[in-house]
């Protein structure tokens, strides 16, 4: 059956990203919230199947200690899911992401008209010049910036090092810093076409003051709470596991 779900689901955004992204392209002379909220009513549409066909749901843990106004979220990052999921329950927010995304057709196509933070990974430090530029600007526009400090996807249980974009941002614009902890993984591994349905749970940290901290205290107070809650929340992605590692 998660198969059978699984290929209808790939069959739904075969048909519903290539509109979507044409129609981007209409909403370029809008204002970036108009934009963002035409847009991103493509992740409605899909989270919907997800939820439905799929049959994975979530549910938010520490939904008050999401501020009020904008911050810099640092999330832990398994799989899409989160890509889609965090839009659903944080206000308006933009992604970190490396500037090769937006040559993907139709979907690269579609995060081009969206307000985003698009990095030369290859920039070495000139990437947290492009980061703390870019996140002033969506920052200063009202939208929330998330950053996946580990990079790029790893597998439930396992643990990266945590660059420090997010925090320096978060410095060098006296923003607060919101933790993400969930168990996406284990529903919706990384690059497994089959998912299988279940219930994520997405706990949110409490905010961060950045204020007298420099980017190393940020992060580190972050990755502190991030990595302790998935083991606290998720104690099965680490069974057996001496230690962390890398995916």
């Amino acid at each position: 059956m998660d198969i059978i779900r699984s290929f209808l689901f790939a069959l739904v955004l075969v048909v519903v990203t290539p509109p979507y992204a044409l129609f981007s392209f209409l909403t370029f002379p809008l204002p970036p919230h108009v934009r963002y909220r035409i847009i991103t009513s493509w992740t409605h549409i899909v989270m919907w199947f997800v939820w439905h066909l799929l049959g994975i749901r979530y549910r938010v843990v520490g939904r008050e200690n999401i501020p009020a106004g904008p911050a810099v979220i640092l999330s832990k990052h398994q799989s899409a899911w989160e890509t889609m999921g965090l839009q659903l329950i944080f206000p308006p927010l933009c992604f970190v992401l490396k500037r090769e995304l937006l040559r993907v057709p139709f979907f690269g196509w579609a995060l081009a008209q969206l307000p985003i933070v698009a990095i030369d990974r290859g920039a070495g430090k000139d990437a947290l010049s492009q980061v703390e530029e870019q996140g002033r600007r969506r920052l200063a526009e009202g939208f929330w910036v998330v950053v996946f400090p580990e990079g790029t996807r790893v597998a439930p249980g396992a643990h990266r090092r945590y660059k420090p974009g997010g925090a320096w941002l978060a410095q060098k614009t006296a923003t607060p810093v919101v933790p993400v902890a969930h168990n996406a993984g284990d529903f919706w591994r990384r690059n497994a076409f089959i998912k299988r349905p279940g219930e994520i749970t997405v706990s949110v940290g409490p905010a961060i003051d950045t204020t007298g901290l420099d980017a190393a205290a940020i992060n580190a107070r972050a990755e502190a709470w991030i990595e302790a809650e998935m083991r606290r929340l998720f104690p099965h992605q680490y069974a057996g596991k001496a230690g962390s590692g890398e995916a």
